[in-house]
Parts: C-alpha cells; structure tokens; sequence
C-alpha cells in the first residue's frame, strides 16, 4: 500500500492508504521524492479553494515534485528504473489556440496535477506512488538534491512572471511578498539581467530570505521606492501588496500580477490610465519548466536555502501547519513515510 495525503475540505485533511497503479504504454510509475507544499496547497487547506478553483470532492493535492522511478511500461525510452526525475503536472492539449500560439499555460483543456480546476478533480503528488508520462519527466543525473528537484514548479512561476514582465535587463525590479513564490521571481530576475532587485515583505525572517536568494534590498514596505521602479511583481496575494506596486512603479512601467488576491478588491483603474501602467497577469508557467530544471540542476539557480523543512506523509497536517507559519518556514515538502 501507498500512503496519500487527501483534503476533504477546508481544515480536513487525512492520510490515506492506496494501492499504487501499474503503469501502462509509455507511462512511469514513480516513488516520490520530494512535494513541495505550495500557497494554493494552502488555500485549499485553509479555504477550500484557491482562487476561483473549489474543492468539490476528497482529492490528493501537490503539483511541485520530484521522484525517483519506479516501474516502467511498455515503450519507455526516456528513464531507467532508479533514475532521479523531475516532474512536469501539466499536461496541456497541444491543439487548442492557447497551445498553438505557444502559451500551453492557458491551454482550454488543461489537465494540472493536483489541481480543483477541473472536475473530477485530478489527484496530485502528495502521495508515496503515481503514475506519470514519461513526457512530463525529464532525467536528472546530476548530484542535485530530490528536494532541489522538486523546486522546478514554483522556480518556473518565478521564470514566466519575469518573462511576462518583458525587458528587464538593467531595469529595477521590485518584488512584492517574499515567500517561496515571491523568493522565485527574485532569483528568475537575476537571471534575466536586472539591475537592482528590491523585495517588501512584512516578516523578517521573508526579507532575510530574499537577501539570501540575490536581492539587494528587503524592506518591510515600498514607500521609499513610489514611482521609482521599472517592474513591479506582486507575488503576496495580498491587496495592500498590489497597491504598493502600483505606486512603486514609474510612469510607463509594468505590474505583474503573480498571486491570488481576494475576488474582489478596489482597483485604482484612473492611475493605470493616467501614469499608462501595463497590468499583466502571469499564470503557472509554459516553457519556464524546461528553463526552471537546467537552472536548477547546473546550480545557476540555487534554491537549497528555501527548503525549511521535509516531513513524512504520515504527518501531512504537521506539515501544513508548519508551512502556514512564515515565521518558522518558506517552502515545506512532503516526502515518503
């Protein structure tokens, strides 16, 4: 049997025991390495939903993974039983117009691990076997951690959030929210060529992090930086964030939307018009995958200082309180047990 962390609910959370599938034609059957528990993870948790995903049945949560294979079927060419793997939870169509025109993100059949997006909902990683493609894996052969590995989903977010943002080459980027998500998109801008990184988060030990990670200032607000930025990200989720990016930005400047903000929340429509600010929304990740595995596995990304803590499956709802709490943990993965 196979140990699985199932939400029921908002705040029901329970660990269950599944007999692991057997792979078919092209597909791999994978241990877990390692599943990184993610805001939506928590949104779920918390809420029941994510944004305008709601849970509507039990389902396994978890779309940030690594594993190690475990069983191959028939045709697989790709991976080798034992073999460190980095995996992919989208699946897009690849023929509706989003996928033809090169933004598989916004495919209109997606199909995301791990998600309440769709109905039935579709089980994610937080458990100890699951069967993949083996086109939504790519081998790691390099002496890189299953944690590390595991890092490729939220650092790939960073990566589109940054793309989304256009030319950054030089520009001064502010960061709003320094959490894994918001630590990502300080790393993604260092490796597009920014040249001043500036993170805001309320919590001491986020702003620590983020200087951890490559930004050249972390402070508790952007006041001092009204109408002064390139490029605002705003990766908190949090209305009084986006506010904040909208006055760091100059005149002709971008804000992209990275977090999920309440439904409904006042929006200064005037400002945007009056300054000509671009608002753009920046959603999972396409190509930034691929991107986010090379930067990982060569080192160019580091992401080793967000990993807090890895917890046993059988204890899930420890792990997901740990990760609620800021003060004590960035990013909190799951692993076997």
């Amino acid at each position: 049997m196979s140990l699985a962390c199932t939400l029921n609910g908002p705040l029901n959370l329970s660990v269950e025991h599944l007999s692991p599938q057997e792979p078919g034609p092209g597909e791999v059957r994978l241990r877990l390495g390692a599943g990184g528990i993610c805001g939506s993870d928590l949104h779920y948790y918390q809420h029941g939903r994510a944004g305008i995903f709601a849970i509507r049945a039990p389902f396994v949560p978890g779309h940030e993974a690594s594993g190690v294979v475990d069983a191959v079927g028939d045709g697989v060419t790709k991976v080798h039983v034992g073999q460190k793997v980095a995996v992919n939870p989208a699946h897009p169509c690849g023929l509706c117009p989003a996928c033809r025109a090169g933004r598989s993100n916004l495919c209109e059949k997606m199909v995301f691990l791990g998600s309440a997006a769709i109905f039935p909902h579709i089980p994610g990683f937080f458990r100890e076997h699951f069967v993949m493609h083996e086109a939504q894996l790519t081998a790691i052969d390099e002496d890189v951690s299953l944690g590390e590995i595991a890092c490729a989903e939220p650092l790939s977010v960073g990566l589109h959030a940054v793309r989304r943002a256009g030319e950054v080459l030089g520009a001064t980027v502010l960061v709003t929210g320094a959490g894994t998500i918001g630590c990502m998109s300080v790393i993604a801008a260092r490796l597009a060529g920014a040249g001043r990184v500036i993170a805001c988060d309320p919590s001491e030990r986020a702003r620590e992090m983020a200087l951890t990670v490559g930004a050249d200032e972390a402070l508790p607000d952007a006041t001092a930086w009204k109408g002064r930025v390139d490029v605002a990200l705003e990766a908190a989720g949090h209305p009084a964030a986006l506010a904040s990016c909208l006055a760091a930005v100059r005149r002709g400047g971008r804000v992209v939307q990275v977090g999920t903000l309440p439904p409904e929340i006042p929006f200064p429509a005037n400002d945007i018009m009056s300054r000509e600010l671009d608002y753009v929304g920046a959603f999972r990740a396409d190509i930034e995958f691929d991107w986010a595995v090379q930067a990982i596995r060569s080192r160019r990304a580091d992401v080793r200082p967000l990993i807090s803590a890895q917890l046993p499956i059988s204890q899930s709802k420890a792990a997901f309180d740990l990760a609620l709490d800021r003060g004590r943990s960035t990013k909190v993965q799951l692993v076997p047990g």
